[in-house]
């Protein structure tokens, strides 16, 4: 098939490399208004038979909506838009079209190989999960202000793999935020360091950390408590963590996301372009979203907040 990149940043390159070796795709047009790629051909990713878009953030609606004028499938980095009501509104529009959305951890082993087992059972009734996404540093300051908030821009992948795994939904938060790094997170009305506690609709508590400054490398990890086990996701070699006990962290730590999830980046594209239908559709993104933004409320107002309140 020909398959049409947009955006070469750096998810970018990478999914062009990607696109490049796969043995379905006979030819890759790819479009970026400042970088070149030594994949594939400069062209109109439109004149294709599925597009991939890496683009900024303000620019996926548009092309969300633009694939699906053309009838083209479409995978879209996450988010699918800035607000949700901007989300909404590409829901209805792309509506019979096949658009998946840019969730990694769906696809990497770990946490596919947790939901089987949850699943069929293994770990028993689930009690408590516990979920962390810390960066190793910061990004630059010029992004923060368009990041839409660490629960929006970072923490949204936890909300989406914790209803992925669990095959339940969060019904209530209470968020947490602080400052302990430097002045233009505040600045720009955001946090470096979250915490939150979210209730699912069986009554399960789960746990969730985050941080923009972990500098002991880059640490994603879930943890399912069950009446028979518990069942630990990112407890790698590579996970950037000592223990008094021990080694533990015995390898050269994650660097970053990419690293991390390489596998998971390759597998997400390689299902895409081989399903009929979406693995990760625009109503899941919302449903992700609707409790990053039931967080963010709580974080700033100090109180629980349910999810339905931000649905309507």
């Amino acid at each position: 098939m020909r398959v049409g990149l947009l955006g070469l940043g750096r998810i970018g390159a990478f999914h062009a490399a990607t696109l490049a070796a796969h043995p379905l795709v006979d030819e890759l047009i790819v479009a970026d208004p400042v970088r070149t790629s030594p994949y594939g051909r400069p062209g109109d990713p439109f004149e294709s038979d599925a597009v991939v878009i890496a683009t900024p953030t303000g620019t996926h609606a548009e092309l969300i909506l633009k694939a699906c004028e053309r009838g083209i499938p479409a995978f879209c980095e996450k988010p699918v838009a800035g607000t949700v009501a901007d989300t909404v509104k590409v829901l209805e529009a792309s509506a019979g079209n096949r658009v998946q959305i840019g969730f990694q951890r769906r696809f990497d082993p770990g946490y596919a190989a947790a939901a089987a087992a949850l699943r069929a059972g293994e770990l028993g009734e689930l009690h408590r999960v516990h979920l962390v996404t810390a960066d190793p540093a910061p990004p630059h300051a010029d992004y923060i202000p368009m990041s839409g908030g660490i629960f929006r821009d970072c923490h949204i992948h936890d909300f989406d793999i914790l209803r992925w795994v669990t095959g339940r939904e969060v019904v209530s938060v209470y968020a947490k935020g602080a400052n302990r790094g430097a002045a233009f997170f505040a600045e720009a009305g955001d946090v470096d360091n979250s915490a939150a506690l979210l209730t699912l609709d069986d009554g399960t508590l789960a746990t969730l950390q985050g941080s923009r400054y972990n500098g002991g490398g880059y640490d994603v990890r879930m943890e399912l408590a069950g009446t028979r086990r518990t069942q630990a996701v990112g407890l790698s070699p590579r996970a950037p963590l000592h223990t008094t006990e021990g080694p533990s962290g015995e390898d050269e730590p994650w660097p970053d996301f990419v690293a991390r999830f390489e596998v998971a980046y390759r597998n997400e594209i390689d299902r895409f372009l081989r399903s009929d239908r979406s693995l990760c559709p625009i109503e899941d993104a919302l449903e992700a979203l609707y409790v990053a933004e039931a967080t963010d409320l709580s974080m700033r107002e100090g109180r629980s907040v349910e999810v339905a309140e931000v649905r309507r």
